[in-house]
Parts: C-alpha cells; sequence; structure tokens
C-alpha cells in the first residue's frame, strides 16, 4: 500500500483533481458568457467572487426583448427591459466591445432610452457592430407599434469605429452634406425594412466610401434606385415586391464580385461594368403568370457578365431559352465551373437543364437543389415530350442531388448522369425530403475500371459501406433496403 501511495505521489497524472469552472482561465469565461443573453450573463456573477465582474467585460452585449422574461400586462416587460439596459450599461465598464445587438420593440416613448443606448455603444464602448432590430416577429406587433418607427441618428457613427452596421424596421436620419462627411469604418451594412428614397442611397454609398458589402432587404421609397462604386463588392437584393411605380434599378459597381436577387420585381435591371462579378444568384416565386418576366430579366443580366463562375438559380431555362428574348445563339458561360440549380426531375425540367447545360461548356460541379413548385409544368410541344434528353457535360466531374426521396424521375435522371457523363467521377446523394431531421448520404464514384461503386459515409458499421451500384439503378429504395439487411 505505501509502494503505491508512493507511487502515485510521484506521478501527477495518476491523481485525481477536483476541478471547477473556477479553475478555468478568464479568457476562456468570458467566451462562455459571451455565448450568454445578457440576463443570464449578469447572473453569474452570483457564483463566485471570480465571477463577479466578468459579465461586465464580455466583448459582446446581446440585449435580446424575445428571450427576456414577460410580465403582465406586457407593456411592463418592454418598461423593465428597458430600465434593465439602463443599469447594465451604467454599470458596464468603458473597455471596448466588438458586438452590440438590440432587439426591441419600439415606441416614441423610449426614444431618449433607445438613443442612449445607441451612444453608449458607439462612442462610449467603441463597438465594432451594431445591430438593431426593431421587427423581430410579427407576434410582437399590433396596430400602435405599427406606427411607430425608430430614427437611427446616423451621424453617431462619425465619432465611434463601426465596421458592419444592421438595421431593422427604422428611418434613417442621414446628416446633411452625406458625401463630404466621410464615414471611413463602414465596410458593411445590412438595411431591412428601411426607407431609402433614391437620394438617400446616392448619399449613403458616397459618404461611406470604404462600403465593401450591402444587404438591402424589403426596402421602402425608392423609385429608380442607383447603386454605384468603385468599392463595393457583395451586393444582396431581396424582397422588392411589385409596384405601380414601374420601379427600376442601376448597378456600376466595377469591383463586384457577388451579386445575389432575391423576390426582385423591378420593371427594369440595369447592370454595367461587370467584369469583376464571378458570383451571381437569383431567387424568384416559382409561379410563371407572376414571376417569370422577373426572372427572365434579371437572368438576361448574365449577358453583361461574361467572368460569372459560380451561378446559383432555378431552372425555368427550357421557357427562356426558347423564347423570343433570349440570348444570342453565341453566347455561352465560359468561365463557370459551378453550378447551383434548383430544379425537378420531369421531362420538362430536364429539357431546361440540358439546354442550359449547353451554355456551360467548362463546368466542373453542379448541385441540384429541390424546387418548390407552386403550379404544374407547362406542357411540352410533341418534339420535347418524346425526345430523348441529351445533357452536354463534357467537364462535370461532380453532382450533388440535396433532396433524393428515389422517385421514378429521380432514378431515371441518374441513369442519364451515370451513363452521359464522360468525365464524372462522383455522384453524391443526400438521401430524404428538406427539412428532415436526419439524412443519409450516399456516394457514387467510378473505379479504375469505369465501373460504378457506391458506399454511405454515414452508416456505423464498416461493413455496410460498399454497395452493389446495380442496386441502386433499380431505385434508391431497394438500395437501402439492401443496406438495412445486408
Amino acid at each position: 500500500m505505501e509502494e503505491m501511495e508512493e507511487a502515485s505521489n510521484q506521478n501527477p497524472s495518476a491523481t485525481v483533481t477536483n476541478r471547477n469552472l473556477n479553475d478555468l482561465p478568464e479568457e476562456l469565461l468570458l467566451h462562455i458568457l459571451t455565448c450568454l443573453p445578457i440576463l443570464e450573463s449578469v447572473q453569474t456573477s452570483l457564483i463566485s467572487q471570480k465571477w463577479r465582474p466578468l459579465w461586465s467585460r464580455v466583448p459582446s452585449l446581446n440585449f435580446l426583448f424575445e428571450l427576456f422574461p414577460p410580465y403582465e400586462p406586457p407593456l411592463d416587460t418592454r418598461q423593465f427591459f428597458a430600465e434593465f439596459i439602463d443599469r447594465v450599461l451604467i454599470l458596464r465598464s468603458n473597455s471596448p466591445i466588438h458586438t452590440f445587438r438590440l432587439s426591441f420593440i419600439y415606441h416614441g416613448h423610449y426614444r431618449s432610452h433607445v438613443d442612449s443606448w445607441v451612444r453608449s455603444a458607439i462612442t462610449r464602448l467603441r463597438t465594432r457592430e451594431l445591430y438593431l432590430d426593431f421587427f423581430i416577429h410579427k407576434d410582437f406587433h399590433n396596430e400602435e407599434t405599427h406606427n411607430h418607427r425608430y430614427d437611427f441618428p446616423f451621424s453617431v457613427l462619425r465619432n465611434g469605429c463601426v465596421a458592419i452596421l444592421g438595421l431593422t424596421r427604422c428611418d434613417l436620419t442621414l446628416p446633411a452634406k452625406m458625401s463630404t462627411l466621410r464615414f471611413y469604418s463602414i465596410g458593411s451594412m445590412f438595411l431591412n425594412e428601411v426607407y431609402l428614397t433614391d437620394q438617400a442611397m446616392r448619399d449613403l454609398i458616397s459618404g461611406c466610401p470604404n462600403l465593401e458589402a450591402l444587404d438591402l432587404e424589403n426596402c421602402l421609397a425608392h423609385h429608380h434606385m442607383k447603386i454605384c462604386s468603385t468599392k463595393l463588392k457583395r451586393l444582396a437584393l431581396r424582397y422588392f415586391y411589385d409596384s405601380e411605380l414601374k420601379e427600376t434599378i442601376l448597378v456600376d459597381c466595377p469591383n463586384l464580385c457577388s451579386i445575389s436577387f432575391n423576390c426582385c420585381a423591378f420593371d427594369k435591371f440595369v447592370l454595367k461594368n461587370a467584369s469583376s462579378l464571378v458570383e451571381f444568384h437569383v431567387d424568384i416565386l416559382h409561379k410563371i403568370d407572376r414571376s417569370y418576366r422577373y426572372w427572365n430579366k434579371v437572368v438576361r443580366l448574365l449577358g453583361q457578365a461574361p467572368n460569372v463562375k459560380h451561378l446559383n438559380v432555378q431552372n425555368w431555362w427550357f421557357k427562356f431559352l426558347t423564347s423570343k428574348d433570349s440570348f444570342p445563339k453565341s453566347f455561352m458561360i465560359h468561365n463557370l465551373n459551378h453550378l447551383e440549380l434548383r430544379t425537378g426531375f420531369t421531362q420538362y425540367d430536364l429539357v431546361g437543364m440540358a439546354a442550359l447545360l449547353k451554355l456551360c461548356p467548362n463546368l466542373e460541379t453542379m448541385m441540384l437543389d429541390f424546387l418548390f413548385k407552386i403550379e404544374e409544368d407547362e406542357t411540352l410541344s410533341e418534339e420535347f415530350s418524346s425526345k430523348p434528353v441529351e445533357l452536354s457535360m463534357p467537364s462535370l466531374k461532380q453532382v450533388t442531388v440535396t433532396s433524393y426521396t428515389g422517385t421514378e424521375d429521380e432514378v431515371n435522371f441518374m441513369k442519364m448522369l451515370s451513363t452521359q457523363g464522360v468525365a464524372l467521377e462522383k455522384i453524391i446523394l443526400v438521401l430524404g425530403h428538406v427539412g428532415a431531421k436526419s439524412r443519409l448520404q450516399m456516394v457514387l464514384y467510378r473505379n479504375a475500371s469505369q465501373s460504378w461503386k457506391c458506399y454511405s459515409p454515414d452508416l456505423a458499421s464498416t461493413t455496410l459501406n460498399y454497395i452493389d451500384a446495380e442496386l441502386f439503378k433499380q431505385g434508391i429504395n431497394w438500395l437501402i433496403e439492401s443496406c438495412l439487411v445486408f
């Protein structure tokens, strides 16, 4: 026994030490507190003497109204929430923070409170990222709250170092002569439900000369929007709905690398100086009579972007490429090497896919995502409905199908891929419907003898990894069944 004790004393690793959270370094404790809502972060000061001052030094402050304990009546919740923020900011040290995030159901009664919080975050705490959300969710609103919008004092940013600005459901008060003031620190901006006139848009861009990323969602009050910048690299436009004003948009940004149009219904789209553009994304409600004409206008912008390498789009290509206002016959997307296509696998879809692939001779990877169709496909003429589809894929090496359920159309498409893909090396199938909690991944690859083999990296047992690929051709349901009873 004495020898064992002596050996234990000589070998520290053999002893068992009782450690707890207090033994962790302060940097790690601060990181833990950053992941908590601010109310819970403050409550940790009761744990021990070491924890007492930590909450006041966390690098991020997240005041989220939706996570604050509710009171009755609901108006009291807002009052207690406002008072809580006041107290936290008074007790908070002046050490700079990285992020200040506020979600709140705004009312004019709280204008002085919000002004104080914003100024404190920008000028005293020197936050690098500022996010203000006065919407949260429709369930938090009633007729009264819809009539109250916070007026963000943009000029206060001159006294800080905010690099990323996010504003939801508020108004902008831009200073006079905005273009001469120069808000140099702002590099990224997200505006959602913000009133943004044409002049305000021009002033905002000219006043933020280092703005590289701009994300506009459901903004109002524009008519002829112009986004012109030599610095902007990423632009996203979301939820600009139909209007009787025949709204237009012009984008002239010679260094723009990425552009995204999501549910945009401008009457006219103009894209200039787009030689730097390499990523192009368009997603519009898939409804022929309502949305196709907007999709058509956006996709035609590809004619002004000769160097696109990454395209994300839905499959309306048969209708587009057989229409009178399509691309010139000589048009090709030569530089495209990655395609993300939202599509089905009916004959209509495959004819459209084939038409698109002909434009992309250097395509190397393709991801096929689920397309939610609101209406039935248009009727194909006899020429296209009975003619076998040929997919032009001279350079395509990998295809991923993200929502594979083993339908007859999908199985037929897999057969086409495996036989027509001369350069194809790998097919990845993510099995199951969109939103499923557990989704198995199957990988088909071409071996040295040019035959197809299949395995699943998700199967726990290595004895189930390799499966007879012939079963795959009979339908993925048979394949899965074979795996389970192997």
